[in-house]
């Protein structure tokens, strides 16, 4: 077995060259926080990229950074908050769901694998800041795309077409992302004792008023107690966060109180609590408990969204909380991870996708891990493996069993519902 852990971008080049002359799988890995992501790899043969690390450029008047694939996004958020300044997408942390430590996640892998938090409605998602990459193709190939302003968007979209690949298509060695200034004041309202009916509906009315709220999600009763070290309490609480300058998020919550008065009591949680509740949310907490019980990660229309779930209840035993104004669904199951009947049930209730982001290997091997995709997306995302990686030999079967088709499968992945 051997380790690759270049340091430069010649050095991932020559890695991959020497894997495809000797026509052999590689398992590409920043950290390995999202190791346990997809099926099972068979690779004897392994490129870290953790050492390819470092910020190599960051102009904070010009809302731009560019840094080496295997920086720690803990890193450059750091850097970032120091200049007031953040990734609106919100990138997310699946370390500590799959029971690793928190901080963890590199910038590569946050294109690689679309990340995106609570503010994905209003902000999107990492493909919609991407302004360009450096990378190698399966090919054995170094190529560019894009430039370090959003004007320059020569080869844009192939940034994009990086995002939710998962390691398949090709290997970053650098990416240039968009940043913006950071809010100066957040605070969340939270309306305590909703059923998820009426917690969609709140979420619903707050989201499509004028208080921009920038993110809305909805904890079940047991849910709320996983958060902020408890300190939620139990009841159910639907959250709405809103950002900007204070007067006007003093006055924009003031217009979600006269909205929502008759929904139920109203907290309002400020400050660093208020970015902790948020990051709890974003990071799964109520389900990171150091188990491998199944998570499932589905994307589906909000309104619909509470009623596949109450069906899903009636079957097998499972605990849901809500994200993207009810359209994103967390689920852990309590034992089998029951695809087949999960996603029926998406299908029936609106449509949607799921992703099993959490299982123990036999399971993660047994059962399609992403979304099955129609006859016409295979055939395209295999058109487009066998353009970048035509001999299969990056994250091989990661997505699905045997040679890698389905590369546009995790592109879904942020997708708004």
């Amino acid at each position: 077995m051997t380790t690759f852990t270049p340091t430069t971008s010649a050095d991932v080049l020559t890695a991959v060259q020497w894997a495809l002359s000797e026509e052999v799988p590689l398992e590409i890995v920043g950290h390995g926080s999202k190791r346990g992501i997809g099926r099972p790899l068979q690779c004897e043969h392994t490129l870290d990229l953790s050492r390819l690390a470092g910020v190599t450029l960051y102009e904070p008047a010009e809302l731009v950074l560019s840094a080496k694939a295997g920086t720690p996004l803990a890193d450059i958020e750091k850097l970032l908050a120091e200049n007031g300044q953040r990734f609106d997408f919100e990138p997310m942390d699946y370390g500590p769901l799959l029971g690793q430590a928190p901080g963890r996640g590199t910038i590569g892998g946050a294109l690689a694998a679309n990340l995106a938090g609570p503010r994905r409605l209003k902000a999107g998602a990492a493909r919609d800041h991407i302004l360009g990459i450096n990378a190698v193709s399966g090919r054995g190939e170094a190529f560019k795309s894009g430039g370090r302003v959003v004007k320059n968007v020569t080869g844009y979209d192939l940034s994009k077409a990086m995002a939710g690949s998962w390691g398949t298509l090709a290997v970053l060695t650098d990416v240039t992302f968009k940043v913006l200034p950071a809010a100066e004041t957040e605070t969340t309202l939270a309306i305590r004792g909703m059923l998820d009916d009426n917690a969609t509906a709140a979420m619903a009315l707050a989201m499509g008023s004028s208080a921009e709220v920038s993110s809305a999600a909805h904890l079940p009763e047991r849910m709320a107690a996983r958060v902020l070290d408890g300190g939620l309490g139990g009841d159910p609480a639907t959250l709405l966060r809103v950002e900007g300058f204070g007067p006007s998020v003093a006055y924009r919550l003031d217009q979600l109180k006269r909205l929502l008065g008759n929904a139920g009591a109203i907290e309002e949680i400020s400050g660093a609590a208020s970015a902790t509740l948020w990051r709890d949310v974003r990071d799964v907490r109520p389900f990171a408990d150091g188990s491998d019980k199944p998570v499932w990660r589905v994307s589906m229309p909000p309104a619909d969204a509470h009623h596949m779930v109450l069906a899903l209840r009636m079957q097998v035993a499972a605990d849901a909380f809500y994200d993207w104004q009810g359209g994103l669904v967390w689920l852990r199951m309590e034992g089998e991870p029951e695809a087949d009947l999960l996603r029926a049930l998406i299908r029936k209730f609106g449509g949607g996708h799921a992703t099993l982001v959490r299982a123990a290997a036999a399971w993660r091997a047994a059962v399609p891990v992403f979304e099955p995709q129609p006859a016409a997306l295979a055939a395209l995302s295999a058109r487009l493996k066998a353009e970048f990686d035509p001999k299969a030999i990056l994250n091989p079967g990661r997505m699905v069993p045997g040679s890698e088709s389905a590369t546009l499968a995790g592109a879904t992945e942020g997708a708004r519902p």
